[in-house]
């Protein structure tokens, strides 16, 4: 690729980037800035700390009709985080032949994963075999945008790769970047994919997008992975960041209204 038109895709790149940390920060600041934390209890937390809602629920057997009011015996805080990496990423990019129509929004994606300050980012991308690249993440661009494999398919295999590097399923997303067209073993494919899910994983499958915008898939497989929880949809560079936002955050997927496969 041309140096100029690296420059632009860092361009863009940096744009979605903060985009997606603008959104997140927001919602979970923990998430990307390390600020407060507030999945954490502690029992003795100072006034700005108290977790309120829990502290009522824990002292309900306190309340009195008579002033209409709950007498505290245990408070219920939240604690503070340290700075730093909050979840694991698993990007999975199927590079194989069939996905050289998308191989741009791929790596636009992976971009910005991997530029993203609070998230521990590994990068696998696949065609009939898998690839490690996450020690080439110092220039994202030049390594997603360099890197295509060509030739079959091979989902499953790179799926039983990524399953295995996974060390906090509750703290850790996947996602898939396909067309799904398998050539390996279908079930073990949809069993790993339902086995992650069952572990904690959050899990999003994203589809190929053709020169025109539109999704481009095995209609099949989508609805398999669509019966277990895990929706396959569409999703172009402006709603990236608020499919991600949603992912770590464990919210509901934007999925797009006219997607066929929730």
């Amino acid at each position: 690729m041309p140096e100029t038109t690296k420059s632009t895709a860092r361009a863009v790149v940096r744009k979605v980037v903060d985009d997606l940390e603008k959104r997140l920060a927001t919602r979970t600041r923990a998430t990307l800035n390390g600020a407060l934390d507030r999945s954490t209890r502690i029992n003795r937390p100072r006034h700005r700390d108290i977790d309120w809602n829990r502290t009522i629920r824990a002292n309900l057997k306190n309340y009195l009709p008579e002033q209409r009011t709950v007498i505290p015996e245990r408070l219920i805080g939240y604690g503070r985080a340290a700075r730093g990496v909050q979840k694991d990423v698993i990007l999975c990019i199927d590079q194989s032949g069939s996905m050289a129509a998308s191989v741009v929004y791929a790596s636009v994606f992976g971009a910005v994963l991997a530029s993203m300050r609070s998230l521990a980012t590994r990068l696998v991308v696949f065609d009939t075999s898998v690839v490690d690249l996450t020690d080439q993440l110092d220039d994202p661009v030049d390594v997603l945008f360099g890197t295509q494999l060509g030739g079959g398919t091979d989902i499953n295999r790179a799926l039983a790769y990524c399953q295995s590097q996974i060390t906090r399923p509750a703290d850790t997303v996947v996602v898939l970047i396909s067309d799904l067209y398998e050539g390996g073993i279908r079930d073990e494919m949809l069993g790993r994919v339902a086995a992650m899910k069952a572990s904690g994983v959050q899990f999003v499958t994203l589809l190929a997008l053709s020169d025109e915008g539109a999704p481009s898939y095995d209609r099949e497989h989508a609805g398999a992975l669509a019966a277990l929880g895990a929706p396959a949809f569409a999703c172009t560079p402006d709603l990236f960041p608020e499919v991600m936002a949603a992912a770590i955050e464990r919210r509901p997927l934007p999925i797009p209204d006219k997607e066929p496969h929730r």
